[in-house]
């Protein structure tokens, strides 16, 4: 079997190592990669984040002879590579074009909740800059702000002053910050509580779970400083079988499914749930079409079903009868990023101690890595390496993360230090 794992950072990585560990060994493809993936998969050129680098890796596939397409990132289901490989006949994990509204457009997201009496906060849509201001310049504080399409994880600003939040409708909605992202903004209410990650696996009309992982958004330690894409995670946050996941399966997750169908979409993918804990119980934050990072680090790290066959059979529509195993260890991941991030930061430094690291336990997934001209590891993104350890609980599988942490090297690398820590 040949897979092509689209995508080149650290949630792809922990895709292509999982799938890696498949007793049906399959000859794994990855477009484009980092340098971590090329180490465990083919490499082929081609980005993902437009149509014609759509078209190029059906190309691929055609020519490969790939039998399963398995996308990362959201950009290309946004664009509706799915529905183009579909249009093809080539078997791809992903939700459709259709589908991929719930992450692509957050009006389209906050519209549909409040349709199906989904869970969330309170909430207005603007185009109008003047009506903006004058809902912020009295809305209860804090507030938050969100650009209604994808920006790059930067689209969504907390605003706990009204300077602060009248600044970000000049953002998004006059100066257009984030482009065509910021045609509509979503003003909502700012909940309080603590964030929990749940996915699921689904086909259409059957999914299945997968385990709770607790993100860390904030750059700095003590969710200081601004949001990033994430700077660790661990996992398991909930058991499975836990009354509260078990009310948030019941009550958001198969009620956003029937509404999807409800109003003729299938979703056959991986959705991300962000929640937030309130004291009036788990509300919708966001949705994401795909899975998350760094949660997927730790989830994927603890899977002992065969992924391969995972994510045909909801390619297929067959996950009807499918139940997860996982490993009862814990999982912790903690993110190296460069120097300044998730601001303005340099890219192309040295990359070193990689192979100094012993521990089985450990594994490091490539997030924003490529080689240099004589082989060497050089550091390509914001986020660079996700260092990941499984213990027999979360403490054993923290200390043995830091432990790895210090044996690797770049000009500027910054990590938060209270990843896994007690009390969270």
């Amino acid at each position: 079997m040949k897979i092509l794992v689209v995508g080149s950072g650290g949630r792809e990585h922990a895709i292509v190592s999982t799938l890696g560990r498949s007793p049906r060994k399959p000859q794994l493809y990855a477009a484009p990669g980092n340098a971590g993936i090329g180490l465990e998969a083919q490499l082929l050129d081609g980005s993902p984040d437009s149509l014609e680098g759509i078209e190029r890796l059906l190309s691929h596939a055609r020519s490969q002879g790939i039998g399963l397409t398995v996308v990362g990132p959201e950009a290309p289901l946004v664009l509706g590579m799915v529905d183009r490989f579909q249009a093809e006949r080539l078997k791809i994990f992903g939700p459709d074009k259709s589908a991929a509204q719930l992450e692509g457009s957050k009006c389209f997201a906050k519209e549909f909740l409040a349709r199906h009496g989904i869970p969330t906060g309170s909430f207005r849509i603007f185009d109008d800059p003047a009506r903006a201001r004058r809902h912020v310049e009295s809305c209860p504080l804090p507030v938050v702000l969100k650009a209604d399409g994808l920006a790059a994880g930067k689209g969504v600003i907390v605003a706990r002053e009204r300077a602060e939040a009248l600044a970000a409708v000049e953002a998004i909605l006059v100066e257009r910050r984030f482009g065509e992202a910021g045609k509509r903004l979503v003003v909502e209410e700012f909940l309080e509580g603590s964030e929990l990650s749940f996915f699921v696996i689904s086909d259409g009309e059957t999914f299945v779970p997968l385990e709770t992982a607790q993100d860390y958004k904030q750059v700095f330690d003590g969710d200081q400083g601004p949001n990033t894409g994430g700077m660790g995670s661990y996992s398991p946050y909930y058991d499975l079988e836990d009354p509260l996941i078990r009310g948030i399966v019941e009550d958001i997750v198969k009620p956003t499914l029937k509404g999807l169908r409800s109003e003729g979409i299938v979703f056959r993918g991986s959705l991300y749930i962000g929640l937030m804990l309130t004291s009036k119980g788990p509300q919708v934050l966001e949705f994401n079409v795909r899975l998350g990072d760094p949660e997927t680090q730790v989830i994927l790290s603890r899977l002992r079903t065969d992924l391969a066959e995972v994510l045909e059979r909801a390619a297929d529509g067959r996950l009807a009868g499918l139940e997860l195993s996982w490993d009862p260890r814990h999982a912790v991941t903690i993110v190296a990023a460069s120097d300044g991030y998730p601001g303005k930061y340099t890219t192309g430094e040295v990359i070193s101690g990689l192979d100094s690291i012993a521990d089985e336990a450990v594994k490091v997934f490539h997030s924003g890595t490529r080689r240099g001209p004589k082989g060497e590891f050089l550091t390509a993104g914001g986020r660079v390496l996700a260092v990941t350890a499984l213990g027999k609980d979360r403490s054993e599988a923290r200390a043995r993360a830091y432990a790895a942490i210090p044996k690797i090297h770049f000009a500027g690398m910054h990590h938060r230090k209270d990843i896994g820590a007690p009390g969270r």
